[in-house]
């Protein structure tokens, strides 16, 4: 007997076919029409705007951002989510809710409260200044606005899974003398490592297309604090399309392998539980 639950056949297929048009509008078609523009002229002219010095100055500065941005990040929100999810004290609500603030404030108001801060105007930017020391309109600021947008995404994915986990083998651990760092090591990690990756994996992508933080911190110097989605607006404005569309491919060829890697993270997560 079918039951009473499952949906009709042409139900479910119309779902299927409308799930299927809507990620080809939203999503398969503006990737190919991005890829499509930037290889309008050929392959010569792409790789010109992808070697040109200011395209190639975005390219190492988005890297370099995401290389200091995503460690930090990874530190702070395993830390963070450890402490919710093993232990019980006051303030724990607020740190939750604080972790999750970034989902909730405009990037570009986060970017302003940096300016507010350490900006030449700001509350500490004239102590600053006078010790030869600039953070807003150089990469100290990128890193800064970056980390603030990226920090849930680690914490995130780890709170629910450690909560589920309990303490239980952590403190079997500990009761056949294993210390904080062998229990966290040999016990803890192995059973969050993929979900870690993941979180990891999404912060990376977060910090590389960040645009409305970094926009407001980096001053749009050309060769300098620009990243590659700020490189991307300049050329557009410039109406050099074929630039702006080559390094917009390049952007969105990185989130295409974060997501193929983020993939096969959830396959290694899913063959784990199935273990």
């Amino acid at each position: 007997m079918t039951p009473s639950t499952t949906e009709p056949r042409g139900l479910r297929w119309l779902l299927i076919l409308l799930a299927a048009l809507l990620l080809g509008v939203f999503l398969l078609l503006p990737l190919a029409a991005v890829f499509t523009e930037a290889l309008r002229r050929g392959w010569p002219p792409m790789w010109q705007a992808l070697s040109d010095p200011d395209a190639l100055a975005a390219i190492r500065l988005t890297l370099l951002v995401a290389a200091i941005a995503v460690p930090v990040n990874t530190l702070g929100g395993l830390a963070g989510a450890w402490c919710i999810a093993r232990y019980r004290f006051p303030g724990r609500a607020l740190l939750l809710a604080l972790i999750e603030l970034p989902f909730s404030v405009s990037p570009v108001v986060s970017g302003l409260v940096w300016v507010l801060l350490f900006g030449a105007h700001g509350w500490f930017g004239p102590w600053l200044e006078a010790r030869g020391l600039q953070i807003i309109f150089a990469v100290p600021g990128l890193v800064l606005a970056t980390l603030f947008v990226t920090f849930p995404f680690v914490a995130r994915t780890l709170v629910p899974l450690m909560q589920e986990q309990g303490r239980e083998a952590e403190e079997a651990a500990a009761t056949l003398g294993a210390s904080g760092w062998q229990s966290f090591r040999r016990v803890t990690l192995p059973g969050i490592r993929w979900a870690l990756l993941s979180g990891v994996l999404l912060c990376n992508a977060r910090a590389m297309g960040e645009f409305g933080a970094v926009s407001v911190v980096s001053g749009h110097i050309r060769g300098e604090t620009n990243t590659m989605p700020l490189h991307v607006e300049i050329l557009y404005n410039e109406y050099q399309f074929v630039g702006a569309f080559a390094v917009a491919a390049l952007l969105a060829l990185l989130a295409l392998v974060t997501l193929g890697a983020k993939a096969l993270v959830e396959r290694g997560t899913a063959r784990g539980a199935a273990a």
